[in-house]
């Protein structure tokens, strides 16, 4: 278990504690003396690549432009949002 560090001097300290985790440490935040949370660096998120479902040929007219009457309609759309 690595250095325990109260709630306040979590909040107050907090980018020097990221910079200590991303080097390797580890930082246990207590709760009036016990710990509540464990500060760890994560690991890198892999990149992830567009994927269909194995088997499918999508055709390359998939990602041709939308025609403009249907651009238009998908517009009128927008303003219903909230």
């Amino acid at each position: 278990m690595g250095e325990q560090v109260n709630v306040h001097e979590a909040k107050t300290r907090l980018s020097e504690l990221l910079a200590r985790v991303e080097r390797g440490e580890e930082i246990v935040i207590a709760r009036g003396g016990a710990p509540v949370a464990r500060l760890t660096a994560v690991s890198a998120v892999p990149e992830r690549e567009l994927g269909f479902l194995p088997g499918l040929d999508t055709p390359s007219s998939f990602f041709d432009p939308l025609p403009e009457g249907e651009l238009m309609a998908w517009d009128g759309l927008a303003g219903d949002a909230p």
